[in-house]
């Protein structure tokens, strides 16, 4: 089967999205293997290459330094790469063509052995910007994006918000073994903030599922009071706002240095919107394009980069320095 690209923030539901597709297939009688899930953040060096694609004993001389390698054990399933773009350029080198063959060869090993699985990657970084930048093969990119999905945060999918709940209620209720429900008060005052645009939910689904588990499990007699809601609220935005302070510190000092100590707590923010576009941009053009899109059809001029470039100088800033 093709392989399938999921691009996403972190929390927006990739891994339970391959899941899905895996059961899909076994369902539907498509393949019979297992689904092999690898957070590639978690391999390292050599130890990824022959956590990927096996080691022989001949390797390292060492009894009991063998390893199947998880692409071996995908034979037949789905092989799972969360965080792709963590894999170093040698690993990604032999993942692309252990692909495009579903042949490679283990550590210390002079001959070839075979796998057949389905690739599905997911990452929640740009990778073409990666891919610009010598970080990311470019081969290989091409080779993962035969089918793309990009899976919005939950703030754009604040319709959703309302499934979502009676989803991550019924899981806790299952999980816990007891029954919870909301006061009617208490279910409109939690709505009402989960869906407020200023709630922008920075862990996505991992910190809503976060808060109705703890509603659950802290639920006197089984019901979420209005306190409880405006609790959970009160602490939401207190610690989403000190990481967000704390983040935009140190990208900010990263960059300017002691200068960025003399900024306004205003321009603070939107500099550090500006920088992550920028990083998150292959050329200052598409970072323009992506800052300035709204105002754009109201201009004579839409030359978005040298807009950008004037708006970095003002802080003595240019794109090499951001980007």
């Amino acid at each position: 089967a093709d392989p399938i690209l999921l691009l996403g923030e972190t929390g927006t539901g990739k891994t339970k999205l391959a899941e899905r597709i895996h059961d899909l297939k076994i369902g539907r009688r498509r393949e019979k293997g297992r689904l092999v899930h690898v957070n590639c953040a978690t391999l390292n060096g050599a130890d990824a290459t022959a956590m990927l694609f096996g080691q022989r004993r001949s390797y390292l001389g060492q009894a009991g330094s063998e390893r199947s390698g998880l692409l071996r054990e995908a034979d037949g399933g789905v092989l799972f790469l969360d965080e792709v773009d963590e894999l170093g350029l040698t690993a990604q080198s032999i993942l692309l063509h252990a692909i495009e063959t579903g042949r490679f060869y283990p550590l210390g090993s002079d001959h070839e052995i075979s796998s057949r699985f389905q690739i599905i990657a997911g990452s929640n970084r740009d990778l073409r910007a990666l891919a610009a930048e010598g970080r990311f093969r470019p081969d290989l990119l091409a080779r993962l994006n035969m089918w793309r999905f990009e899976l919005p945060p939950l703030r754009n999918r604040r319709e959703d918000i309302e499934a979502n709940l009676l989803f991550e209620l019924d899981r806790a209720e299952r999980q816990l073994g007891t029954r919870v429900g909301f006061n009617a008060d208490a279910r409109e005052r939690f709505l009402d903030f989960a869906r407020d645009p200023a709630t922008l939910w920075p862990g996505n689904f991992r910190d809503f599922g976060g808060v109705i588990r703890r509603f659950c499990t802290l639920a006197p007699r089984g019901r979420i009071t209005l306190a409880m809601v405006e609790d959970e609220i009160r602490t939401r935005r207190e610690d989403w706002g000190r990481a967000n302070a704390d983040e935009t510190a140190r990208l900010l000092a990263e960059v300017m240095g002691e200068a960025a100590a003399a900024l306004d707590p205003f321009d603070q923010v939107q500099l550090a919107h500006v920088i992550r576009t920028c990083r998150a941009s292959a050329t200052i053009s598409a970072a323009g394009r992506t800052l300035f899109a709204m105002s754009r059809a109201n201009r004579t001029s839409q030359n978005d980069a040298d807009r950008l470039r004037k708006y970095l100088a003002k802080y003595g800033l240019g794109w090499d320095q951001v980007s």
